[in-house]
């Protein structure tokens, strides 16, 4: 019992995918432009579905592995999926939110690449009148 709980400890400590500084600092610069995850300029999709995340971590694991495959996926949400598989079925607790809220991060890191190094993400930029400066900042173009 005691392994199992230590077991959860490091699930709980160590699922959860975060953001850089410069990632946060982009994405509130593209939110002061009405551009979201939500509200993408362009034809960007987002890559997860947080619903799906959380809904398929109530089986053992398989919202972490789905959140490591696919287009954007994290190779660290294999271990956390496995973490989670032997904690089951305790670590839906645990693994539903982290599933979500892994998700909403994964597709806000993609947002920020998609919008700083894809040419069609650029060029929604600059269609609505916006670019990133050498120092990564965004700016409007005159």
């Amino acid at each position: 019992m005691i392994k199992k709980i230590i077991l959860a400890g490091c699930c709980l400590l160590s699922a959860c995918t975060s953001l850089t500084y410069q990632e946060k600092t982009t994405l509130r610069e593209l939110k002061g432009y009405g551009i979201t995850v939500d509200t993408p300029a362009g034809n960007w999709e987002a890559p997860a579905s947080p619903a799906a995340a959380g809904l398929l971590n109530l089986l053992p694991g398989i919202g972490n592995f789905y959140l490591a495959s696919g287009n954007a996926g994290q190779s660290e949400h294999y271990l956390y999926g496995t973490l989670n598989l032997l904690t089951w079925p305790i670590s839906i607790l645990w693994g539903v939110p982290e599933g979500v809220v892994d998700a909403n991060r994964i597709n806000e890191r993609e947002l920020v690449y998609f919008y700083n190094f894809d040419e069609n993400g650029r060029t929604a930029l600059a269609d609505k009148g916006l670019k990133f400066n050498d120092r990564n900042r965004l700016i409007k173009i005159k």
